[in-house]
């Protein structure tokens, strides 16, 4: 059975500009999972590509990148980190 809700931690929301990622902790059925969302998704959801807003543009597309984490972990659950592509928004 796939996971329905997701529990985003956001004072766990970090920028790893470096990688071009947004970082973050998200509660699924009682785990815990470390979760990362590409920068091309922000820009796919947003129409704009992430400068100094990243975190930003994380926040006001949070329901739609929670939607998208169910996908990612459901793909791929044994990963330490579960990156969220432009593949998982549905």
């Amino acid at each position: 059975m796939a996971a329905d809700k997701m529990e985003i931690d956001l004072s766990t929301v970090l920028d790893n500009v470096d990688e071009s990622l947004v970082e973050f902790t998200a509660e699924v059925d009682g785990d815990d999972y470390e979760f990362a969302v590409q920068y091309a998704v922000l820009e796919a959801l947003s129409g704009d590509a992430p400068e100094d807003d990243a975190v930003e543009q994380f926040h006001r597309f949070s329901d739609t990148i929670a939607e998208a984490g169910l996908v990612a972990l459901a793909r791929n659950s044994d990963q330490a980190m579960i990156v969220i592509s432009e593949n998982d928004l549905e």
